[in-house]
């Protein structure tokens, strides 16, 4: 007998370049998952949109819960406009939402996006929220992605996705390993917006510039990458970690962009050291990043896998997507080994209208 789900996922990420949305298809046979993303867009955000979502830890507690409602219409208008002019009958939606706060140290993980208002707006099933329930129970809330990787990636022995921050999922001894590697692009699109840029596109003014070896060590010093997994990263710990660093240093923004890119690299190459013959496959908006993958190729004996766009780009939204259908199936899509709480979770709430 095959099973068979027919979900729009929704991602935005900490680069807050948009929201994405990935119309996809899952079937369960013989115990095994199977996907394909169907239709996938991104909706880039409007100045209003971006400003709005960069500075939402800074509103008060009024002006974030009316933030979430606004931002749960938002989502439902564009998942309806997506869903009519491809003409597609999805069964659900399943929603990251974006996130604003996330201090797992502090038993707190908060991503806004109301689903009521996501529903209402749509009228649609709606499973979203789906970190606080790990967190709850004493985990890291992230990442999530690993139960994604684990059924639907199972040929790699590694899944590294470089968004806003670097994460990594692999097998070990039967247990599925994730954590956070480091900042990607939430701190190198901080630096090129600097110089008037949204982006590094192609890393190519890092490749521009010179590696500075205080900075560099400074940062592979910070206390975090010496950390046992399970660790996961937030925009308030770069803003407290990072960018005080890159502000003290006195060097050129270029050679800042090149110093930061080679600490990624050293990074990852420190995440994937354990496996001197494996596979490993990248997705995420820093794929693009040529100058850190050529580095990175340049250094690692490891076969590096670039996926297709739609991977590359969809990958996280594919993933979450996957995270509603087993909520829906009530089992598990957050992993203890991965995160670190007491127990293996099936997170997310369900809305149905």
């Amino acid at each position: 007998m095959t099973e068979e789900y027919n979900v729009i996922g929704l991602m935005s990420g900490t680069s807050i370049d948009g929201l994405d949305i990935a119309y996809c298809n899952f079937t369960f046979k013989n115990e095994k998952w199977k996907y394909k993303i169907e239709i996938a867009e991104t909706n880039n955000y409007s100045n209003k949109w971006y400003n709005a979502l960069a500075n939402a830890d800074k509103l008060s507690a009024l002006e974030l819960l009316l933030l979430n409602n606004e931002y749960g219409y938002f989502i439902g208008e564009k998942v309806s406009e997506f869903i009519t002019k491809h003409n597609i009958h999805p069964d659900f939606v399943a929603s990251h939402g974006h996130t604003v706060f996330h201090q797992p140290q502090k038993n707190l993980t908060y991503q806004i996006g109301s689903g009521e208002c996501i529903s209402a707006k749509c009228g649609l099933k709606v499973v979203y929220d789906f970190r606080t329930m790990d967190v709850a129970l004493g985990g890291q809330g992230a990442p999530l992605v690993p139960i994604g990787d684990k059924y639907l990636f199972s040929e790699f022995d590694y899944c590294i996705n470089l968004g806003g921050f670097a994460n990594i999922s692999f097998e070990n001894s039967r247990e599925r390993i994730a954590y956070d590697i480091c900042p990607v692009n939430i701190v190198l699109n901080q630096l090129a917006k600097k110089l008037g840029f949204e982006f590094d596109f192609n890393g190519n003014i890092a490749a521009k510039g010179k590696l500075n070896t205080d900075l560099f060590n400074q940062l592979n010093n910070i206390s975090f990458y010496h950390e046992d997994f399970p660790k996961s990263l937030g925009k308030e710990w770069v803003q407290q970690t990072i960018i005080p660093l890159l502000n003290f240093s006195t060097i050129s923004i270029e050679d800042k962009l090149r110093t930061f890119s080679e600490h990624i690299v050293y990074q990852l190459l420190r995440a994937t050291s354990e496996k001197k013959s494996a596979k490993l496959i990248f997705s995420g908006g820093g794929t693009y990043n040529e100058f850190i993958i050529n580095l990175f190729e340049e250094k690692t004996m490891l076969t590096v896998i670039i996926p297709d766009k739609e991977t590359i780009d969809f990958k996280e939204a594919l993933i979450f997507a996957f995270l509603g259908v087993l909520k829906i199936r009530n089992e598990i899509n957050s992993i203890q080994s991965v995160t670190g709480a007491r127990k293996s979770s099936s997170g997310g709430k369900i809305i149905i209208i």
